[in-house]
C-alpha cells in the first residue's frame, strides 16, 4: 500500500469531500477520486458511503481512520528523526581508538566535533590493538577507527592525518646518567614502563622502539598511573612529544637517535559516509591542517 493513498484518505475525511481534498493537496479532483478507489481495491472494502450528496466514512473506513492517522505520525515522527540525524542535531558516532591515541588527539578531536554538533552522542571503543580497531570496522562493530599507522586496511578507506614523534621520557636522575640525543642502542640499558592491555596484553611499542628496549620493570593498563610512575622515578616510558612535554612534570624529555616517529589516520569503510562520520573527518582535516608545520620524518 503506498503512503500516498492513505495521505489522500486522511484529507478526504479531513477536507470534508473530494473537491476540497484536491485542491488542498494540489492534485486533480479525477486523480484524487482514482486514488481512493484504487485504495479501496487494495483493503478490499469500501471506505465511502457515496449514495448521498457528500461522502460519508463506511465502517470500514470508520476502522481505517484511525490507524490511518497513526500510520501517518509515525512516518512524520520518523522522518523528523531521519532529518535531526542528516542535519547532525542528534545521531550517534561509534569509533575505535587506540589507547596510545587515548590522550591525543582523541579528546581534541571529540571536543571539536561536538561544539559544532552538541547534539550528537560519540561511543569510544577500546580495542586491543590497531589490528583489533581496524577489525572493529570491517566488522561493522564501529564506524571508523583512530590508529596508528600503517595497518593493514585493504578494500578500506585510510586517511593519513600527521605524524609525530616519539620520544622517551625520563626520571631526572636516570636522564642525568644518558645522552642528549639518546642513542636507540642505549635503550638497551635502561629500566623501562610499557602499558599492558587487558585485552591484548602488552601494548606494542612503536617502531624500532619494540626491538630496542631494555629490561621491562612495571607492566601497567593505567596510563595515567604509567605517568606518575616514570614521574616518580621508577623507569622510563615513551610518549609523543605534545603528550610528553604537556601532560608530564618533573621528567625529562629526550629525543632518540635516529628519530621515531609513527603516523596517526582514521580508517573506515568504503562507499558514503554518514553524516556524524563526515563531520569528523571534517575536523580531522582541520587539525592535520594545524598540525601540519610540524616536521616531517
Amino acid at each position: 500500500m503506498e503512503l500516498r493513498l492513505v495521505e489522500y484518505f486522511v484529507a478526504v475525511v479531513d477536507q470534508g469531500g473530494i473537491t476540497r481534498a484536491a485542491r488542498a493537496l494540489y492534485v486533480a479532483q479525477p486523480s484524487l477520486s482514482q486514488a481512493i478507489q484504487q485504495l479501496e481495491r487494495e483493503l478490499g472494502v469500501v471506505l465511502f458511503d457515496r449514495s448521498g450528496r457528500q461522502l460519508r466514512l463506511t465502517a470500514a473506513g470508520e476502522a481505517f481512520l484511525g490507524p490511518a492517522r497513526s500510520l501517518l505520525g509515525d512516518v512524520g515522527r520518523a522522518s523528523a528523526r531521519v532529518r535531526a540525524v542528516r542535519e547532525l542535531r542528534t545521531g550517534r558516532l561509534d569509533i575505535a581508538v587506540v589507547s596510545t591515541l587515548a590522550a591525543d588527539p582523541l579528546p581534541e578531536l571529540t571536543s571539536r566535533l561536538r561544539a559544532v554538533h552538541p547534539g550528537l552522542v560519540v561511543r569510544v571503543f577500546a580495542p586491543g590493538s590497531p589490528a583489533d580497531a581496524v577489525g572493529q570496522v570491517r566488522n561493522g562493530q564501529v564506524e571508523l577507527c583512530l590508529t596508528t599507522l600503517p595497518v593493514p586496511a585493504d578494500a578500506l578507506g585510510t586517511r593519513e592525518l600527521w605524524e609525530e614523534e616519539i620520544v622517551a621520557v625520563l626520571p631526572p636522575a636516570l636522564a642525568a646518567e644518558l645522552p642528549d640525543p639518546l642513542p636507540i642502542e642505549a635503550l638497551a640499558t635502561i629500566p623501562v614502563v610499557v602499558e599492558f592491555s587487558d585485552a591484548g596484553g602488552r601494548v606494542a611499542l612503536d617502531g624500532a622502539l619494540e626491538g630496542a628496549i631494555g629490561p621491562v620493570v612495571v607492566e601497567c593498563a593505567h596510563r595515567q598511573a604509567i605517568w606518575e610512575l616514570v614521574m616518580h622515578g621508577a623507569g622510563a616510558t615513551f610518549l609523543p612529544r605534545r603528550i610528553a612535554e604537556s601532560e608530564l612534570r618533573d621528567v625529562v624529555v629526550r629525543s632518540i637517535e635516529p628519530p621515531v616517529w609513527r603516523g596517526v589516520g582514521l580508517v573506515f569503510r568504503p562507499g558514503p559516509a554518514s553524516p556524524a562520520a563526515s563531520a569528523l573527518l571534517e575536523v580531522a582535516d582541520l587539525m592535520r591542517r594545524e598540525r601540519s608545520p610540524e616536521p616531517s620524518r
